[in-house]
């Protein structure tokens, strides 16, 4: 049996959460989802994905914030922050991560 790659998605925008669980399922990928950050790193913990879609204003917080948090349930995670307005973010953060600005495009993801 192979082994599927994991996907969370945190993001409060139903839309944008239906569009992204559809495109990964139909590209062989388990997927989750969650609205708040609260309930993404409780996904995290009980999921453990590879791969993380985080936007960064959530109702509970400041997604972008708490990457800290995701990654010490996997350090390896592959990190994918989305926003409609990207804030600046540090220049050396310790982990590696790619930006997204909404919306988010099939064309983004296929590069992906």
């Amino acid at each position: 049996m192979t082994y599927k790659k994991k996907i969370l998605i945190v993001d409060d925008e139903p839309d944008l959460c239906l569009l992204l669980k559809s495109y990964f399922l139909k590209k062989n990928y388990d997927v989750v989802s969650a609205s708040t950050l609260q309930e993404g790193i409780a996904q995290m913990k009980a999921f453990t994905p590879d791969i993380l879609f985080l936007d960064n204003n959530l109702p509970d917080g400041i997604g972008w914030s708490k990457v800290e948090s995701f990654l010490q349930v996997n350090p390896a995670l592959r990190l994918f922050l989305m926003s409609g307005y990207p804030p600046t973010f540090p220049n050396s953060p310790s982990f590696s991560y790619e930006v997204l600005t909404k919306p988010i495009s099939f064309a983004d993801l296929e590069i992906l």
